[in-house]
């Protein structure tokens, strides 16, 4: 483990503590706590936090089954709750130690041991989440190149899945689905976060899990899948059908296709979130579609599925170098099919970098 470059992070959230007039940071079991600590917090009713003080001192609150777990975490120390404890005193004694006047929480921290911590100090100022968002939304060089490789074993997948899948046709959703899972866990993912199947009218439900529906001919079928390879998440969506694809259908496809990769072309530093998702959203507008395009474009990934930045109207946040996304426009048309095609994208100093690689054409398996 790196402990120099988990300091040096723990470091980053202390200035912004500091800047902030913040006096303690309080991140619970999450993406977050890894980022921080490099160790992966167990998330039960037992409360375990993280407390970064812009003071200078950090301390893992844990109950004491789980102490042998972060004591050798280097530059933090260990403050050691019993079960007949009431552990967020430890809290508040860490605020008073700290004589910290405000305190932030990462966006997963349990809202009753927060609602507790408002009992127990009552003049304590709290915040939100945005600190600890800030600062892993900007991805350094090794985050990045862990990244890329989550990508390419997420492309790997789906080249796999199309080379043995064979025809679609006469197959369940459901065993297209376990064929994805196999493969991605075969090709080292520590976790299948999700995989979507979803044929024909199905798959105008963007999140549709999967079903034992028989795919017939010429049924399009989406596949939206993600995973966490060596700690950092892959995601990808892709369209195939068995047979010939109904005209309309290819329409919508390649309308989606080019709603894609405008949005991609649009992506550079200083360009707001918000306006991503709309050149998108503006291409199905002109032909009186974007009713049919029901979610944002995108959402961040990194160590976390789904994280900042959001590319969302609304969203006014500029986009900056090291910032990872997913670009995902959709057409989901109520009782016929779906359309949705999916990359993660980095921000570079010039424009947009895709890092999953998959061909993102329509694929016939015949």
């Amino acid at each position: 483990m790196n402990d120099d470059l988990y300091r040096a992070r723990r470091d980053s959230a202390r200035q912004s503590l500091r800047q902030a007039g913040i006096g303690l940071l309080l991140v619970g079991p999450s993406a977050g706590f890894g980022y921080l600590t490099g160790r992966r917090a167990i998330l039960t009713e037992r409360l375990v936090a993280l407390a970064i003080g812009a003071g200078g001192r950090d301390t893992i609150v844990c109950p004491r089954l789980q102490a042998p777990l972060y004591e050798d975490v280097a530059g933090i120390d260990v403050l050691v709750w019993d079960e007949a404890d009431d552990p967020v005193r430890c809290l508040a004694d860490l605020c008073t130690a700290q004589s910290a006047s405000a305190v932030a929480f990462n966006d997963e921290f349990w809202s009753g041991f927060v609602l507790r911590l408002a009992q127990l100090a009552p003049g304590l100022a709290m915040h939100g989440g945005e600190l600890l968002g800030e600062l892993r939304m900007h991805k350094d060089a090794g985050e990045l190149a862990r990244l890329r490789k989550a990508a390419e074993r997420i492309d790997a997948v789906w080249t796999a899945f199309c080379d043995t899948a064979g025809r679609l046709a006469g197959q369940t959703e459901f065993a297209l689905r376990k064929r994805i899972d196999g493969l991605m866990r075969d090709m080292g993912f520590s976790e299948v976060t999700w995989v979507d199947v979803g044929a024909g009218a199905n798959g105008a439900s963007p999140l549709h899990h999967g079903s034992e529906h028989v795919i017939r001919e010429g049924e399009p079928v989406v596949f939206d899948y993600a995973g966490c390879f060596d700690g950092y998440y892959g995601d990808i969506c892709r369209v195939a059908l068995t047979g010939n694809a109904d005209p309309a259908y290819l329409a919508l496809y390649e309308l989606v296709h080019a709603a894609q990769e405008a949005a991609f072309q649009a992506i550079r530093p200083g360009v707001p979130a918000w306006e991503i998702d709309a050149v998108a959203r503006n291409l199905f507008a002109a032909r009186g579609l974007d009713q049919y395009f029901t979610h944002r474009l995108g959402h961040g990934i990194g160590m976390a599925a789904h994280e900042d930045p959001y590319i969302v109207a609304g969203n006014m946040r500029t986009l900056a170098p090291g910032m990872t996304f997913s670009n995902e426009p959709g057409l989901y048309i109520p009782g016929k099919w779906g359309v949705r095609i999916e990359d993660i994208v980095a921000v570079t100093e010039t424009g947009g970098e895709r890092l999953t690689q998959a061909s993102r054409e329509l694929v016939f398996l015949n």
